[in-house]
């Protein structure tokens, strides 16, 4: 097998007709061997139905029904668990990200490289705060992570099977697939495009899931909010001690003090709020830590056509 196509899909009836053209037409142009393996990631349209459909009638479709929805990274994940491809295309059912970027993938990375991956030029039909968060999201674990995760960059790209050997080395709860693949290493390069507004339907990523991936970013790939809790703690605690010279100060040398309980509770909220701030990401971590612990498995299979 020389291409495998992973797709996710959650609620995306609209498009997967025309995805499946899409990718099947330039996979075909190509003159290689591929599976497309689509995850229903717990829909609650017509896209299980649709994706049976595909199966009956193309011998090259794959799919897998998960017992619920598990979220995007899981769906990806369980799509690389089963995919047999010399390299795996990972790719959304949007089409925001064109199939047709795939042979220029395809192309780099037979040139040696082990990871190619898609990156955004420009992002249309996308709105100005969402534009702003993400770019500000990816350049901020740029600075703060001890790999390099590649700004301006999703989940479309290409990997080959090496890449997703290592990938199965990574059992974490908790994914995050771009940072993963770029703490695997090896020879990692990328094509530029414009990224196009979705086909049809809603997207399924709300801010809160994308809060959520970026917590899930940050917490894996870097410890730097556990050091910016201790500098906070050694910061606040200066300044404590400095208002307590001050008070000594005013009450013993100057005698110009006031006695008063707004200073005082000024200065109890402050310490609060640091604390509650420090306990909170502290407990992010240990959130983490206790979901790897469990040992849970990462989905579970509803229904497939997939034999492994």
């Amino acid at each position: 097998m020389d291409i495998s196509v992973v797709i996710p899909i959650y609620n995306e009836e609209a498009n997967i007709a025309t995805l499946h053209n899409r990718v099947k037409g330039v996979l075909e142009g190509m003159k290689v061997s591929y599976e497309l393996i689509f995850i229903n990631d717990g829909s609650h349209d017509r896209s299980l139905n649709l994706l049976l459909e595909l199966a009956a009638h193309d011998p090259q479709v794959g799919y897998i029904d998960l017992s619920r929805n598990f979220g995007h990274q899981i769906a990806v994940t369980a799509g690389l668990d089963v995919a047999k491809g010399n390299a795996v295309v990972i790719i959304d059912a949007d089409l925001q990200d064109p199939p047709e970027l795939i042979p220029g993938l395809y192309e780099k990375l037979q040139t040696g490289f082990e990871v190619v991956y898609a990156k955004r030029r420009s992002r249309q039909g996308e709105s100005v705060a969402k534009k702003f968060t993400a770019r500000l999201f990816y350049r901020l674990l740029a600075s703060i992570t001890h790999i390099s995760i590649p700004v301006d960059t999703g989940d479309f790209r290409i990997i080959s099977r090496k890449v997703v050997e290592g990938l199965k080395l990574m059992p974490e709860q908790n994914k995050f697939l771009r940072g993963q693949i770029s703490w695997i290493g090896y020879r990692q390069t990328f094509v530029e495009y414009d990224r196009a507004e979705r086909a049809g339907g809603e997207t399924g990523y709300t801010y809160r899931k994308m809060i959520r991936l970026a917590l899930d970013g940050i917490t894996g790939f870097s410890d730097a909010p556990l050091k910016a809790a201790t500098l906070g703690g050694f910061v606040v605690s200066g300044v404590a001690f400095l208002v307590m010279l001050y008070t000594l100060y005013s009450r013993f040398v100057t005698h110009d003090y006031q006695p008063g309980w707004a200073s005082l509770m000024i200065s109890i909220l402050f310490l609060g709020g640091v604390q509650l701030i420090a306990v909170g990401i502290i407990g992010e971590y240990i959130a983490r830590l206790s979901a790897n612990v469990r040992q849970r498995p990462l989905y579970l299979v509803s229904n497939t056509n997939i034999v492994s």
